[in-house]
């Protein structure tokens, strides 16, 4: 592919082939896809349901920096704030930004001082911590059980409406020329020798010069296609919807300390750490759920009771407030907690934009901006060398050379 300049003008994809296909329709193969358009790039995105079928209708829309340890990932998330806040300020109103910051509240001593420890390993990197102490708490959260030890509060954390950002984004990408074809499932690959070339779709063949896989949960199949191992795999998760409160109720996001280190995790079985926040409509969001039971989508009971118990713990006056529906989907795991982003050097032509888990849409913005530079030939705003789709020990493979 030549290199095109940082924001050339739309060239309509049409129905022959293309700069770029990007598999899958969810906020990051959204986010990718308006940042590849600006940047002059004839883009199709082809998703095999509806847009934002799969993982980005299933979460409460955080873009958030406080449950992320120094590393990688928090440097990825910083990035991804900017772009959410400067690039896309514009848009900001049509899917509902708001910086309405996060409280991470402790429930005992040794708590208190995990989560001051942690803070100043953040700090470090960029990110903006202000100590709360529990005098204090009633200020941030005035229906916040009195039982807790102490908090610490993140101005930058925000939330937006996740299925807003795809239709938006998509249809500020399509303003630019680039085409969506939903209900179009892709098969398979076009290769020319060990380089792909596009993609075979259940709406025929589409040659690329290069093919972004970005299809969430599922990404992991589509890699596969392509003769290559991404091990990215569904983690379910629960979320929990009550009834209207009056505005403001509760004030920011509120999660307890022990979700930083569920997020962290890899165990298989549920692990349940309460985040709880207000919406503009008034309903009260209650999350947070994780297990790994492949694509099972059976109700849990035992997941939702203990997230509402804790909940309740949290803030006792929900105890008689009605829970409206519930929720649940699939996030993308990977085994190391980090996305798989940037090109396939085992598949030349092949690029990768998947496994955020529970983060995908706080790191879809700067995720997209940062493939679109490194697809166009720009040396990245951040080293994608830590999410590289290689990093991970090759599967066994049968006496066919094929993985099982």
């Amino acid at each position: 592919m030549s290199a095109a300049p940082q924001g050339a003008g739309p060239r309509p994809a049409g129905s022959g082939s293309a700069d770029l296909v990007i598999v899958g329709a969810g906020v990051v193969g959204a986010a990718a896809a308006y940042f590849a358009a600006l940047a002059g790039r004839r883009v199709v995105v082809v998703e095999r349901g509806a847009i934002a079928g799969g993982t980005s209708s299933a979460g409460e829309g955080n873009l958030l920096v406080s449950d992320k340890e120094a590393g990688p990932e928090l440097d990825l998330a910083l990035y991804s704030q900017a772009v959410w806040r400067e690039d896309l300020a514009a848009y900001a109103g049509r899917w509902e930004f708001e910086s309405k910051g996060g409280l991470v509240v402790a429930a005992s001593g040794k708590s208190v001082a995990a989560l001051r420890e942690l803070s100043v390993h953040q700090r470090a990197s960029g990110v903006e911590v202000e100590d709360v102490e529990q005098a204090r708490l009633h200020d941030y959260e005035p229906h916040l059980s009195k039982d807790l030890a102490g908090a610490a509060f993140y101005p930058q954390d925000a939330q937006v409406q996740p299925m807003l950002v795809v239709a938006h984004l998509l249809r500020l990408a399509r303003d630019l020329g680039a085409s969506v074809r939903t209900r179009t499932e892709v098969t398979g690959f076009l290769r020319s020798g060990d380089r792909v070339t596009g993609v075979r779709t259940t709406g025929g063949d589409i040659p690329a010069g290069a093919v972004l896989n970005a299809a969430g949960t599922w990404a992991g199949e589509v890699a596969a296609l392509a003769r290559v191992s991404v091990p990215v795999r569904p983690r379910r998760g629960f979320v929990l919807v009550t009834e209207p409160m009056p505005p403001r109720t509760i004030r920011h996001k509120v999660y307890a300390a022990e979700y930083v280190g569920d997020v962290a995790s890899s165990d298989a079985a549920l692990q349940t750490s309460p985040v709880v926040e207000g919406t503009d409509s008034g309903t009260i969001l209650i999350g947070a759920s994780r297990e790994r039971v492949g694509f099972d989508r059976t109700v849990s009971v035992p997941a939702i009771s203990t997230l509402a118990a804790k909940a309740v713990a949290l803030f006792p006056m929900l105890r008689q407030v009605r829970l409206m529906r519930t929720y649940h989907g699939f996030r993308p795991y990977c085994p190391d907690h980090l996305p798989v982003i940037g090109a396939d050097p085992r598949a030349p032509g092949l690029w990768h934009a998947c496994g955020h888990e529970g983060a995908g849409i706080g790191l879809a913005a700067g995720t997209g901006k940062l493939v679109a530079q490194a697809l166009n030939g720009v040396e990245p705003d951040l080293d994608l060398a830590p999410f590289a789709p290689d990093r991970f020990p090759e599967p066994p493979h049968d006496a066919e050379g094929v993985a099982p």
